[in-house]
């Protein structure tokens, strides 16, 4: 195969990508207006519906707007040789292959970062702002993007370097090293990143003792789940959303609630909530995911370490000099249709445990509570309650509310 050829190739399955996602976001939209089922009748009333219409056909317009953008940018950096200039910037520096994969993708994250910034400022102090959501400052907005890159830098600077270090004295067979590292990583990123991670973000402070605390205790003893660590995130800091979540392994464990979740929800409704996270720890999805991904990522790294060597790869790119973090973009681009694939399932995974994970919370506590709360939550998002069936099944990784309650009822 030419060069000029692979680049068309990688060029048609970037414009395929687009044009399927707006023709699912168009479906989408065509739903928009369509009446409330009768079981979701009382999540919204007739202005707060008008609401949750206006927000959705106001980020639907956005989404457009901003991957028009970030589609156009793409294939103008394509067609005009981006690559090719910013990897000869690199090597005017150095031409230490590490050293150089590191300048040639800092350049592109923090250029990339720079031009969809305003966007995501927008998006915020705009968009969110107008429908109640926003809570960040601008401070707040600020540093979190310096958090960001600095992690970004630390993490993914130091995870790249090791791997581009292991091509190097491993040949073909630095995939075996690679998947390690990754795995290892992965595994530490479960056990800790609630204490490492998080705490750069927001504050996190235990749960206090009182009604709550008594009656989670209380669920978690009946269903013989040991918890020690329960949490509260300072999730009001940024938005109205609420959330919980659970992390960890073993001792490391815990229980997060978004204190806007504590505010929005009665008793009842967040021991429903945590009865269906619970359920997630019982029904081992979570180890089921993470040995997926860990599975999947070897899988990737074993078929990149088959192609990674082909220069045509990144002379297909414009660059002349063959190296590891050219190839890494073009195979990721001709790789994008298969992880799409693999996406699909996992979503389709993710909703069937979703459903187990209600179930639990069904068996072990009510059905009640957490069908009251699920319809909060929505409310409070301003969610959408008619989503195109399509549109579900590529992009959804949980049930629909309909479909959940629907669940729940049975």
């Amino acid at each position: 195969m030419q060069p000029t050829t692979l680049f068309y190739i990688l060029i048609l399955i970037i414009s395929i990508s687009f044009i399927i996602d707006k023709i699912l976001d168009t479906l989408n939209a065509k739903h928009f207006d369509d009446k409330i089922p009768e079981k979701l009748a009382d999540v919204y009333d007739k202005e707060e519906y008008k609401k949750s219409q206006a927000y959705k056909k106001t980020n639907a317009k956005f989404s457009d707007l901003t991957s028009t953008f970030s589609i156009i940018l793409t294939l103008c950096f394509f067609f005009a040789d981006g690559f090719k200039y910013i990897d000869d910037f690199a090597r005017s520096f150095t031409y230490n292959p590490i050293l150089v994969a590191l300048i040639f993708f800092g350049v592109i994250m923090f250029g990339s970062d720079i031009l969809t910034t305003p966007f995501s400022y927008y998006k915020t102090f705009v968009i969110e702002e107008k429908f109640g959501f926003n809570k960040s400052t601008q401070k707040t907005f600020w540093l979190d993007k310096l958090k960001g890159w600095l992690m970004s830098i630390i993490l993914g600077g130091g995870i790249l370097s090791l791997i581009i270090w292991f091509f190097e004295f491993a040949g073909e067979n630095f995939w075996i090293y690679a998947w390690i590292l990754v795995a290892v990583f992965s595994l530490f990123m479960n056990m800790f990143y609630a204490k490492l991670i998080v705490p750069l973000f927001n504050k996190q402070t235990p749960l206090e003792d009182g009604e709550l605390k008594s009656a989670i205790e209380k669920y978690a003893k009946e269903v013989g789940f040991t918890l020690n660590n329960i949490f509260v995130i300072d999730g009001s800091k940024r938005s109205t959303k609420a959330n919980a979540y659970f992390s960890g392994f073993g001792s490391q464990k815990r229980i997060t609630l978004f204190d806007t979740l504590i505010n929005d929800l009665e008793t009842d409704e967040i021991v429903a909530v945590l009865a269906h996270e619970v359920g997630h720890y019982k029904r081992k999805h979570i180890i089921f995911n993470l040995t997926s991904s860990i599975l999947l990522t070897g899988f990737t790294l074993f078929i990149l370490s088959l192609f990674i060597k082909s220069s045509i790869l990144s002379e297909a790119l414009g660059v002349a000099i063959p190296s590891f973090h050219i190839g890494l973009i073009a195979f990721g681009i001709l790789y994008s249709p298969i992880s799409e694939f693999t996406g699909l399932i996992m979503n389709y995974v993710s909703r069937v445990f979703e459903y187990q994970a209600d179930n639990f919370a069904k068996e072990t506590f009510a059905a009640k509570p957490l069908i009251t709360s699920l319809k909060k939550l929505s409310k409070n998002s301003l969610s959408n309650l008619t989503p195109h069936p399509g549109y579900v099944f590529m992009h959804y990784s949980h049930p629909t509310l309909l479909e959940r309650i629907n669940n729940l009822e049975q």
